[in-house]
């Protein structure tokens, strides 16, 4: 005769103790096992909870979320306020534990709206097993990872992000893009506005032959194309390598 109560008590203590595998707790829970009180409804809700992860790879579910009819979203946000673990230091514990196993960030330091995202970003370039360019407009489970993707790699926001953001995102395959540079007459100096307006006059007349009076309308605004002209030779001896291998002209044509 098998000691089924004896078996059953054990599982119970084990269960308390934090102990339990997962799968052994899952499949109690299926059979209708009775836990004590307090812990009943988290076991319960935290299988949904293990069911709702394996389907999109992350425990930042919306706060509407819900999933074999438990409110997973509103639960798992309560879970993540301050006590919102329980009061006895040990059962907190346990149950911090159970939650890290299925997500590690489960509750994490960063918002949980970043943190979706990165899931399904994480989905994404999973199945393009390796970096690829993910265009804005392209969503996953209705977020739209393209755009986020864009915008995580702009310099304005990449270096405001935590290391461990970062670092997820290099793990991706993203890289921090390259800041574009300032177009000509916005935000740029008078020696960039003068190259703009020297290549603009340059393209059409194939040559860099400039009178001094000559104004050069750019989207931007006139240029004094030739006063400019005449001011940067003049002080061409403190111009930096930069500046003087973008002029690239012949000195001696201009007039």
């Amino acid at each position: 005769m098998y000691g089924l109560g004896s078996w059953v008590t054990e599982q119970r203590r084990a269960f308390k103790a934090g102990t339990l595998k997962p799968w052994r707790a899952d499949l109690l829970n299926e059979v209708g096992t009775i836990w004590p009180v307090a812990d009943a409804s988290f076991w319960k809700n935290l299988t949904a909870a293990r069911d709702y992860y394996a389907a999109h790879g992350s425990l930042a579910c919306p706060r509407g979320a819900v999933w074999d009819g438990v409110a997973v979203g509103q639960w798992i946000a309560n879970l993540r306020k301050a006590g919102g673990l329980g009061s006895d230091p040990v059962r907190a514990d346990t149950r911090r534990r159970a939650l890290e196993a299925i997500d590690p960030d489960w509750n994490p330091r960063w918002p949980v709206e970043w943190r979706r995202h990165y899931a399904a970003a994480r989905v994404l370039l999973g199945e393009e097993q390796g970096p690829a360019e993910v265009l804005p407009g392209v969503t996953v489970n209705g977020l739209d990872i393209g755009t986020w993707i864009h915008r995580q790699t702009d310099p304005d926001v990449w270096n405001t992000l935590l290391p461990e953001q970062s670092e997820r995102l290099t793990a991706l395959g993203l890289t921090l893009r390259s800041a574009p540079a300032a177009p000509a007459g916005k935000g740029a100096g008078a020696f960039e506005r003068g190259i703009a307006a020297l290549t603009q006059y340059a393209a059409p007349e194939g040559r860099v032959v400039v009178s001094r009076a000559h104004i050069e309308e750019t989207p931007h605004g006139p240029v004094r194309l030739g006063t400019w002209m005449s001011n940067t030779r003049s002080r061409r001896e403190k111009l930096t390598s930069e500046q003087l291998a973008a002029l690239d002209v012949d000195w001696a044509t201009a007039t």
